[in-house]
């Protein structure tokens, strides 16, 4: 396994759609989804997309957000996902990117959503979810499709410094915030 270098913003594999995947159950695909989970383990992060780590592939991984009083967490590998809205309420919350170091946003989701994919045992993962785990789809999701999180805010005086980021929940309480 290898810690992979992360693309940032401004790098061209970001911004273009990733190309499908032919064969989810490849050995090279089962070493890229090793190699980006020990990335996002070390840099560290809640998920990482394959453009993120210069590799044009509809791959992504992430952990699902703690749920229930066990508090556990699940990581998920998606080969060739794709998702849905399920209504459409939208809530705004702050996100942060490895590939937009630095920064926050605060960024429109939908609250609920339907995804599938390809497990890297070519099995299929569908699912309804709701609240932080859509929105950790939806932020992941987008990068397959060359969108990162800024080209989602409807409000740019919402895009600060991680460092300003700090006093506003120094100053406001703490908020519930997307570090990818």
């Amino acid at each position: 396994m290898a810690i992979l270098k992360i693309a940032r913003m401004g790098h061209p594999v970001l911004a273009r759609p990733a190309d499908p995947v032919a064969d989810p159950t490849a050995p090279e695909i089962r070493q890229l989804i090793a190699d980006m989970v020990e990335t996002i383990v070390d840099a560290p992060g809640q998920g990482l997309a394959a453009p993120q780590v210069h590799v044009p592939l509809r791959v992504a991984v992430f952990l699902t957000p703690p749920e229930g009083s066990e508090q556990k967490r699940e990581l998920v590998t998606l080969v060739n996902p794709r998702w849905r809205p399920l209504g459409g309420e939208q809530d705004l919350a702050w996100e942060g990117c490895l590939s937009v170091p630095g920064l926050r946003g605060l960024v429109p989701r939908y609250t609920r959503i339907a995804y599938e994919g390809i497990l890297p045992d070519g099995s299929t993962l569908a699912r309804e979810v709701e609240g932080w785990h859509a929105r950790v789809v939806q932020h992941e999701l987008d990068h397959l499709d060359g969108i990162l999180y800024p080209q989602r805010m409807t409000d740019l005086k919402d895009l600060i410094f991680e460092s300003e980021f700090k006093h506003r929940v120094a100053a406001n309480g703490p908020q519930r915030e997307l570090e990818e």
